[in-house]
């Protein structure tokens, strides 16, 4: 049976030339002496940029600044980061305190989207720019499948935020009414309600996905009622 770094490895499709970067890279700091991931995670957010920005440079040629940056800050959140942490497998193959595993540290997107970070660093130290660029494109495009700019970049709860606050002088409250599926694909069902009373249901891969889901058929439903 294969040990988590060797299952990590092979989901990526990457071998490290330096088993100890990688180990490194899934070391959290509970772990007493030892080496931990911090310093990595520093680069590996500088190596994720570079390459989110790059990409979508590329491939969105046509977008102002304005969006790309937008897009980016979607695409490099903890949330994201956290989510492709998970689907890789990463929660598995941590290195974490006794004391922080009994904490559901595995579980806690602050540190799988900083091991996530660590990881693409540990990559970029140890076959490049190319290597990390190839794992880490093909984690999201897996993950999270085509980039969608309309989505990434419509902003749905704030919208209805000023919608509500002018027309009623309240703010929608969301709460989670469902979640189902395995940590890698799990669902979220949201309800949202406006004043006590429940106008719409959301549907996503993450939280906030669902949130923006609610929030825009919130929109639709109210827009439709107040013609």
């Amino acid at each position: 049976m294969q040990n988590p770094m060797e299952r990590l490895q092979k989901r990526i499709n990457y071998r490290f030339g330096s088993p100890s970067t990688l180990k490194t890279a899934l070391t959290h700091r509970s772990v007493k002496g030892a080496d931990n991931n911090e310093r990595l995670e520093f680069l590996g957010d500088a190596v994720m940029d570079l390459i989110v920005g790059e990409y979508l440079f590329e491939r969105f040629a046509n977008r102002a600044e304005g969006d790309l940056t937008k897009i980016r800050a979607a695409l490099v959140s903890e949330e994201a980061f956290a989510k492709i942490a998970l689907f890789l497998g990463l929660d598995e193959a941590l290195f974490l305190s006794p004391s922080e595993t009994r904490n559901q540290g595995r579980k806690k997107p602050s540190i799988l989207a900083n091991a996530y970070e660590a990881l693409i660093g540990a990559i970029y130290l140890d076959g490049g720019l190319d290597a990390a660029r190839k794992c880490a494109l093909r984690a999201q495009e897996a993950a999270f499948g085509a980039i969608d700019p309309e989505t990434l970049l419509s902003d749905y709860k704030t919208k209805l935020q000023e919608l509500t606050q002018a027309r009623f002088g309240v703010v929608p409250e969301y709460r989670v009414t469902g979640a189902i599926g395995p940590d890698h694909k799990k669902e979220f069902e949201i309800a949202l309600s406006v004043g006590g009373e429940d106008i719409s249901l959301g549907r996503g891969g993450t939280k906030k996905a669902a949130e923006q889901e609610a929030a825009k058929a919130a929109l639709i439903a109210l827009e439709r009622e107040y013609e």
